[in-house]
């Protein structure tokens, strides 16, 4: 008798509603599976289109980055578009997780495009060396960053910083393959933006350990980028002012 006054209190609307949310929670994973699937698709086409200026002359960069801007990124906008109209209906820190990696895989193609002279506009037109600023590449991708006042889609100072780290890895891949189509020059602009981006980064009160673990990684990057020059230096290929700077 007691045990069955016991299962009379137990209310069904409380199974009922967990198993609502719990079938909720897996149809919203489903959905955000298969966006940030299509938009890993898009990063690895932007990527292939990318990985092409390491063997590009900068003279012949101007038509491979419009390349680079119309089927490469223009694609990750759109898938971007997608997921933030979409994960914006809910909690933005529940599920981050399914997508921050390839945002900042997104994030990372555009400021190495732009690093390269690409995404010019008719205000500011392209410039080789040129850093993007967060707010630019939120511009860019159309959605906010670095939200405090509501929950809804946009991206992170850590997604940016993230970014960063990226593309000193391929700006020093970049420096060697330089000297070797004979664009010593742009070799010592890579040299001289990563110390400087490596410097800046030493100004950061970084608490993540993830984040700061990539950063302190950009010393590597810097290293290798340093040991070009300096054997450049040695055979007297570039000047030595440059090579200090």
């Amino acid at each position: 008798m007691a045990s069955d006054d016991t299962s009379g209190l137990l209310d069904p609307s409380i199974f009922e509603y967990l198993k609502a949310h719990g079938e909720e929670e897996l149809e919203v994973g489903e959905k955000l599976h298969q966006i940030t699937a299509a938009l890993n698709r898009h990063i690895s086409t932007c990527q292939g289109f990318l990985s092409r200026i390491h063997s590009t002359p900068s003279s012949k960069l101007p038509p491979l980055l419009k390349h680079v801007e119309d089927d490469g990124i223009r694609p990750e906008i759109e898938s971007i578009g997608e997921l933030a109209q979409f994960a914006s209906n809910y909690p933005y820190y529940k599920y981050n997780g399914k997508w921050t990696r390839a945002v900042q895989n997104v994030v990372a193609t555009i400021l190495f495009t732009g690093w390269l002279g690409g995404l010019g506009t008719e205000s500011r037109p392209g410039e080789l060396g040129r850093l993007l600023t967060i707010e630019e590449v939120g511009q860019i991708l159309k959605v906010p960053v670095n939200l405090k006042d509501r929950d809804a889609f946009h991206i992170t100072i850590e997604e940016y910083i993230l970014a960063l780290t990226d593309i000193t890895e391929e700006l020093s891949r970049l420096a060697m393959n330089s000297v070797t189509m004979g664009d010593i020059d742009l070799t010592v602009r890579i040299s001289g933006f990563i110390k400087d981006l490596f410097a800046g980064f030493q100004l950061l009160n970084l608490k993540n350990d993830i984040v700061r673990k990539r950063v302190d990684a950009v010393k590597y990057h810097v290293k290798k980028v340093e040991d070009v020059i300096y054997d450049l230096s040695l055979r007297n290929l570039i000047p030595k002012q440059e090579a200090a700077s």
